[in-house]
């Protein structure tokens, strides 16, 4: 007696087809499963005995052999259970085997029948989906998530004794099902219209966002460096349908997707704590989960007391930071996580945090050294935008006039997308930030007269091949949001004013 069952596993933030296969034969009477199983599955063989004694079901004394196939993909989570199960019961002949072939299950079971929801359903449909499977049974509280996925028949269970009624009866219609009544999805509290004075920050913030460049802030403690950066997100432009999805998926393998909401519209802004692990922030483990920066893909990495982190952390941002992706490698097998995020950083000057201002400032020469050390030239070459954040004065903090909301700042940044969107369609980048090197003279050209400009601040500013590059793209961005198709001279000026702060907080120590 034998039987196959289709189910799926979390590779990444993708997802791998299963073949579940039970064989029940002459023998000693044994339960026995293979096919690279981790602990959690091969528990998977006490839950299922329990559950099905619990609804009525009574395990053949045979020798009962579970394999899950392919044997080459390392087989993690409870969200086998289900599958297993049904493929036992199907190998017996209480499950009709002509009702599953076009049947995906998922699902973990309790000792007394009950489907418990499981991480990673919304990428596990649309593998279902990719494989021309039309069908999907998963539990009663991933069935919204589920059905986020068009073009699948997506049904929920409550308990194992459901899922056989529904499969051999062939009950395989959508039920409606009542979404909850929960307004926004994750709404941003803070806006633009919030920040008194700090007029240059607040530029910088919207020639940031309108190329997706990366951002530090530099100034005295209580400049309102983390109340601006907290203000970004309600600048970002609206993702697309695609992006939606993509960031959607990764929440789900991750635990934090609520379907109630339907898919994640609003873009992420992620604000991690200085104690954070390298694993927590790019992502790691036996099997590999997403970190920070791919929980952020899309959106906006904020690291708020950048010193603080700790310096093995930062510098692992440094290949994610250039190649919008991280790749972590196990011996489960390699995994790539998708990481196109903006950084926004903000630090101190120095340990007191007033440097420059030496009336204030006591710290010594050397400690401020050290202290600006922490970050390495290397990720520093890589923030294409440093900006300093002075000290408010009182006449801007009692100000009464309103300031620019972030819905006018947003308008002007979902336009300057647009001009860049329709620049680079054909080819395979969306925004200024991105383009490559061997595409700069192309996008970026500039006059002879600015070319010997820029000859002339290269030395002055010891620019880089890359930070040399960061200002032309900077630039570009600058000119877009001026409305000119030419990189100007004013662009170009501005740009390298986003650089300034290299020479004066790290080339002079």
């Amino acid at each position: 007696m034998y039987s196959i069952v289709n189910t799926a596993t979390i590779f990444g933030i993708d997802s791998k087809l299963i073949s579940v296969e039970a064989d029940i034969s002459e023998g000693m009477p044994v339960f026995e499963m293979v096919g690279y199983l981790s602990s959690e599955v091969k528990e998977a063989k006490e839950r299922v005995r329990a559950a099905l004694k619990n609804e009525g079901y009574a395990l053949p004394i045979k020798r009962i052999t579970v394999n899950l196939s392919p044997a080459s993909i390392r087989k993690t989570g409870a969200g086998f259970d289900l599958p297993i199960a049904v493929a036992i019961l199907s190998a017996v002949g209480i499950v009709d085997v002509d009702n599953l072939n076009n049947i995906c299950l998922i699902g973990e079971i309790g000792l007394d029948g009950k489907i418990q929801p499981v991480n990673g359903v919304l990428s596990m449909v649309m593998e279902a989906k990719k494989n021309n499977i039309g069908i999907v049974i998963v539990p009663d509280e991933n069935l919204m998530e589920a059905r986020l996925v068009p073009g699948v028949i997506s049904i929920g269970a409550k308990r194992l004794k459901d899922v056989i009624d529904i499969i051999n009866e062939g009950r395989f219609e959508s039920t409606p099902i009542e979404m909850a009544e929960i307004k926004g999805n994750g709404q941003n509290n803070y806006d633009f219209s919030m920040i008194n004075g700090q007029k240059a920050l607040r530029r910088a913030c919207e020639v940031s966002i309108s190329g997706m460049h990366n951002l530090l802030m530099v100034g005295p403690p209580g400049a309102g460096k983390s109340m601006i950066a907290k203000c970004i997100p309600s600048i970002l432009p609206p993702m697309d349908p695609e992006e939606q999805m993509e960031l959607s998926k990764i929440y789900s393998v991750s635990g934090l997707f609520d379907e109630r909401l339907g898919l994640i519209k609003n873009r992420p802004f992620r604000n991690p704590h200085h104690t954070i692990s390298a694993q927590g922030l790019v992502g790691g483990g036996l099997v590999p989960h997403p970190g920070e920066i791919s929980l952020a893909h899309g959106g906006v990495l904020f690291l708020d007391e950048l010193t603080e982190f700790n310096k093995a952390t930062l510098e692992i941002l440094r290949q994610p930071l250039e190649d919008k992706k991280v790749n972590i490698s196990r011996s489960a097998g390699s995994f790539t996580f998708p990481a196109d995020f903006v950084l926004v950083a903000a630090m101190n000057p120095c340990s007191c945090g007033y440097y420059p201002d030496l009336n204030r400032c006591h710290c010594t020469r050397a400690s401020i050294q050290r202290y600006m050390s922490k970050i390495s030239q290397p990720l520093l070459d890589r923030i294409d935008i440093c900006v300093e954040a002075p000290t408010l004065q009182f006449k801007h903090i009692a100000i009464k006039d309103k300031n620019e909301s972030s819905e006018v700042i947003r308008n002007r940044v979902c336009s300057a997308h647009e001009i860049q969107r329709q620049r680079y369609k054909d080819f395979g980048f969306f925004y200024n930030s991105q383009i490559p090197s061997n595409l700069i003279d192309r996008f970026c050209k500039l006059s002879p007269e600015d070319a010997e400009y820029m000859e002339e601040m290269y030395d002055r500013y010891s620019l880089t091949a890359r930070t040399y590059h960061k200002v032309l793209k900077v630039a570009r961005t600058i000119a877009d949001m001026d409305g000119s198709l030419d990189i100007q001279r004013i662009h170009l000026q501005e740009a390298l004013l986003y650089r300034g702060l290299d020479k004066k907080y790290w080339e002079e120590m």
